[in-house]
């Protein structure tokens, strides 16, 4: 079945849709859909119920949990909106638990629309299942051709990674979160692993958990990433100068003696299972192999060594 309205749950899907040529067929997206800038115009179908934007990670996670102590979304519907947009198609996720109040948010969609749409969910924990994404969400909106492209480019850009020769391999541990302290989980560590490194303590397709600073002691990694979830690199900057710049322990770490620690954009090319990953691995084989990827081109602000 060709779907003609649609309604995003995630940036990742608004994103992709824009990438295969087809946002005239969107019909309203996230608060959070601000890729590319356009995406920021379509009608809102969900809002945020407390603004992130200026406060520190330890606000964000104390305030999300209470919010799940007491059973509260920490979203909410536009009903209005989503009436008008008389969806064929919502493309939500199941992924992340903080996200996962999205899913009651689908099912009060469906609820007040008359038509039932039909329902897409993506849930890739790993950097194919992204891929799959795009082949599936291309193949409900007519765009297969596209799709098809879309794929075969991304792995190329892949595969000219993974194909280098390189012979040492630093161990990275990639933190999505500083305050407390979390792994990164999903696709993160294979995007670790396809640019030359050696991923700690999470396994592809695992949730990302809370951690301690015992756990990092231990690892002992040669090069640190902050990518705290939804962040770029000013805002991670400030959470560093906040909460580890004068830690002692924190700075005990030999890859903090060392100056290997890097804050990434993470909201553009880490947290989301969006095709944007691509660059995130281009980015993470510059800054762990940068003798082997002299040429390659990244986003400006994509990355800083602290």
């Amino acid at each position: 079945m060709n779907h003609n309205r649609i309604i995003s749950f995630l940036p990742s899907a608004t994103e992709l849709i824009y990438e295969l040529g087809a946002q005239e067929k969107l019909f309203g997206v996230t608060h959070e859909c601000n890729y590319p800038n356009d995406a920021t115009s379509k009608p809102k179908v969900i809002e945020s119920v407390f603004d992130p934007e200026n406060m520190s990670s330890q606000e964000i996670d104390d305030k999300i949990c209470s919010f799940s102590e007491r059973g509260e979304d920490i979203y909410k519907l536009v009903v209005q909106n989503v009436s008008n947009a008389k969806p064929d198609l919502i493309i939500s996720q199941e992924i992340c638990e903080v996200c996962s109040a999205y899913t009651n948010q689908v099912k009060n969609a469906i609820e007040i629309l008359d038509e039932k749409p039909e329902i897409y969910s993506m849930s890739p924990h790993d950097v194919q299942g992204i891929l799959k994404c795009v082949k599936d969400i291309s193949g409900k909106i007519d765009e297969v051709q596209r799709g098809v492209e879309i794929v075969n480019s991304l792995n190329s850009r892949i595969n000219k990674i993974k194909d280098a020769r390189i012979s040492n391999r630093p161990k990275v541990l990639g933190i999505e979160w500083i305050k407390p302290f979390f792994t990164s989980g999903h696709w993160v560590p294979e995007m670790i692993e396809y640019s030359g490194g050696i991923n700690m303590i999470t396994k592809t397709g695992e949730h990302s958990r809370k951690m301690d600073i015992e756990e990092i002691e231990n690892t002992d990694p040669d090069v640190i990433i902050l990518m705290p979830c939804g962040f770029d690199v000013q805002r991670t900057l400030s959470e560093y100068e906040k909460y580890l710049r004068n830690d002692t322990r924190w700075n005990q770490l030999r890859s903090v003696k060392e100056k290997k620690v890097f804050a990434v954009d993470a909201n553009s090319f880490f947290s989301k299972p969006s095709i944007r990953i691509v660059t995130g691995i281009e980015i993470l084989a510059k800054i762990l192999h940068p003798e082997i990827f002299t040429d390659f081109e990244v986003p400006n602000n994509s990355f800083l060594k602290i």
